[in-house]
C-alpha cells in the first residue's frame, strides 16, 4: 500500500473534530458521574437498609457487589457490542438501563429487590463505561482529545471520591432510596441530549459475533472480581475465594486461548505485543491500584488514627480530588501531558502519586497538615497519569475498535481498585496482627480497643494499628512509583521503535 493510499484509508475512520463536541462531552461525563457514584455512595446507607429491610450482612454485601460485579464482567462484551451495532444506540440503552435500575432499587421493599435492581445497574454501568470514553474518541481529534480524556477521568476519580459524601448529605434529609431516585432526571437529560447530539458510530468491519469469547469473558472476569472483592471479608485461603478465584483465572485462560484461535476474536491479542497498549495497561492497573487503596487506608487514617467523624473525614479526602479538578478543568494538566509527551507524563505523575502516598504515611501520623500535603500532591500525579495513560491505551488501538479499548480501560481500573483495597488492605492487617498480641484479638482496630487492659495498652494499640498504616501505604507507593517506571519506559521504547521505522519508511511510516 503507498503513503497515499494508507493516509486515505485512516482518514476513513480517524476521529475528527465534532463542531457540538464539548457540548457532547459535558452530558457523557454527566452519565459517567453518576455510574462512578453509585460504586461508593451505597456505603454510607448501611445502617439505614439493616434497619428498614432487614438486611442481613450477606445481603448488603450482594446490595454493594451486585452492581460491581455485572458492571465488571460485561466490560468487554458491551465495549465489542458498542463497535458492532453502534456507540450512540448503546449509550442510549445504557442510560435507559441505569433510569430503570435506579427506579426500582429506589422503591424496592425487599433486600432481593434491592440486589436484582443493583445487577440491572450493572448492565447499564457496563454500557456507559465503555461507550462515553468511545464517544471522546471518536469526536475529539489528536490535538484536543488530551484535554477531553483529561476531563472524564476528573470525573470518574471525582465520582469515585464524592459517593460516600454525597450520600452523607442526602440521607441527612431524605430516606435511603433518594440516593437511587436523583440518577433518574440525570438518565432522563442524558437520553434526550444524547439522541439530539451524539453521532452514530460503529466500526465498518463485517466480523461475525464472538459470542464464545463474549460468554467466557464474562464468566471469567465476574468470577475473578469476586474474587478480589471477597478475600478480605473470607479470607484469602478460603474455598469461598479460591474456587471462583480459580475458576476465573482458568476460564479467562481459556479465553485467551479462544482469542488467538478465532478469526473474529473480541479483543485482538496481538495487541499485547505493541509496547505502548501494555505499558499503559500495566499503569491503569496500578494507578487504580494506588488511588483505590490508598482512600480505603485514608478513611481509617483519619477516623482511627486522627480521630475525625465519618463526614469530617471524608470532607479531608476532598483535596486529592480537588487538585485533580482544578487542573483537567483548567487544561493546565493537557499542557503539561503535551510537553511532556505520554511517557514523561505517565513518569511524572506516577512518581509523584508514590511521593504523596509516602508522605501521607511518613507525616500524616502527626496531624492533617502533612497528610493534606501529600493528597495535593497525588491529585497533581493522578491529572497528569490517568489521561495520558488512557490516551495512549486508547491510540494504540485501532478507532473502529474504540469501544473495546474504553472496555480494557475500565476492565483494568476494576482490577486496580479491588487489588488495591485487598492487598493494601491484607498488609495493613498482617502488620496490625503481628504487633498486636492474638490475646487482644487484632481481627480490627475496635474489637482490640474493646478488649484492652487500661490506657497505656490501648494507646500501643493505636500506635501498632497507625504503623500498619504506615506500612501498608508505603508498599502502595513503592508499587506505584516501580508501576510508573516501567510504564514510561515501555512507551518510550514504542516511540523511538515507530520513529525508526517511519525513518526508514517501514510500516511504522505507514
Amino acid at each position: 500500500m503507498t503513503a497515499t493510499a494508507a493516509e486515505s484509508n485512516r482518514n476513513l475512520t480517524a476521529p475528527t473534530r465534532h463542531p457540538q463536541r464539548w457540548l457532547i462531552l459535558g452530558v457523557i461525563v454527566l452519565a459517567q458521574l453518576t455510574v462512578m457514584l453509585d460504586n461508593t455512595v451505597l456505603t454510607v446507607a448501611i445502617p439505614s437498609l439493616t434497619r428498614e429491610l432487614d438486611a442481613s450482612t450477606a445481603d448488603i454485601q450482594w446490595m454493594i457487589n451486585a452492581y460491581a460485579l455485572v458492571q465488571a464482567g460485561l466490560l468487554l462484551t458491551a465495549g465489542n457490542a458498542a463497535d458492532r451495532y453502534g456507540r450512540k444506540r448503546l449509550l442510549l440503552a445504557g442510560l435507559a438501563l441505569f433510569g430503570i435500575g435506579s427506579l426500582v432499587a429506589g422503591l424496592a421493599q425487599s433486600s432481593a429487590q434491592l440486589i436484582a435492581a443493583r445487577a440491572g445497574m450493572g448492565v447499564g454501568g457496563a454500557l456507559l463505561t465503555t461507550t462515553t470514553l468511545a464517544v471522546v474518541v471518536q469526536i475529539f481529534d489528536e490535538t484536543e482529545r488530551v484535554k477531553a480524556i483529561g476531563i472524564w477521568s476528573t470525573v470518574n476519580s471525582l465520582g469515585f471520591a464524592a459517593g460516600p459524601l454525597l450520600g452523607g448529605v442526602v440521607l441527612d434529609h431524605f430516606w435511603w432510596g433518594a440516593i437511587f431516585l436523583i440518577n433518574i432526571p440525570v438518565a432522563a437529560l442524558g437520553l434526550v441530549a444524547v439522541a439530539a447530539l451524539v453521532p452514530e458510530s460503529r466500526s465498518k468491519r463485517g466480523d461475525r459475533p464472538d459470542l464464545l469469547g463474549a460468554l467466557l469473558s464474562t464468566v471469567g472476569m465476574t468470577a475473578l472480581v469476586y474474587a478480589i472483592i471477597s478475600g478480605p471479608d473470607h479470607g484469602w485461603t478460603s474455598g469461598q475465594v479460591l474456587l471462583p478465584g480459580c475458576g476465573g483465572a482458568l476460564v479467562l485462560g481459556l479465553f485467551v486461548r479462544w482469542e488467538l484461535r478465532t478469526p473474529y476474536p473480541m479483543l485482538d491479542m496481538r495487541l499485547f505485543r505493541d509496547q505502548r497498549f501494555v505499558g499503559a495497561v500495566g499503569g491503569v492497573i496500578l494507578v487504580a491500584f494506588g488511588m483505590s487503596g490508598s482512600l480505603f487506608l485514608l478513611t481509617q487514617h483519619l477516623q482511627f488514627v486522627l480521630g475525625y467523624g465519618p463526614l469530617d473525614a471524608g470532607l479531608r479526602t476532598a483535596p486529592l480530588a480537588i487538585a485533580v479538578v482544578v487542573l483537567n478543568l483548567t487544561g493546565v494538566a493537557a499542557r503539561i501531558v503535551r510537553r511532556l509527551g505520554a511517557p514523561g507524563a505517565i513518569g511524572t505523575g506516577m512518581s509523584l502519586v508514590a511521593t504523596g502516598l509516602a508522605a501521607v504515611a511518613l507525616l500524616g501520623g502527626r496531624g492533617y497538615a502533612g497528610m493534606l500535603l501529600g493528597l495535593v500532591v497525588m491529585g497533581i500525579g493522578v491529572s497528569l497519569s490517568m489521561p495520558a495513560m488512557a490516551n495512549a491505551l486508547m491510540s494504540a488501538i485501532p478507532p473502529e475498535k474504540a469501544g473495546v479499548g474504553a472496555a480494557v480501560n475500565g476492565t483494568l481500573a476494576e482490577f486496580g481498585n479491588g487489588l488495591g483495597v485487598a492487598v493494601l488492605g491484607a498488609v495493613l492487617t498482617s502488620r496490625f496482627a503481628a504487633l498486636v498480641p492474638t490475646a487482644v484479638g487484632a481481627a480490627s482496630l475496635p474489637v482490640a480497643l474493646a478488649a484492652a487492659d487500661g490506657e497505656t495498652e490501648r494507646l500501643r494499640i493505636a500506635d501498632a494499628f497507625a504503623a500498619g498504616l504506615e506500612t501498608s501505604q508505603l508498599v502502595g507507593a513503592a508499587a506505584v512509583l516501580a508501576g510508573g517506571l516501567l510504564a514510561a519506559l515501555l512507551l518510550r521504547r514504542a516511540e523511538r521503535a515507530t520513529a525508526t521505522a517511519a525513518s526508514l519508511g517501514g510500516p511504522g511510516a505507514a
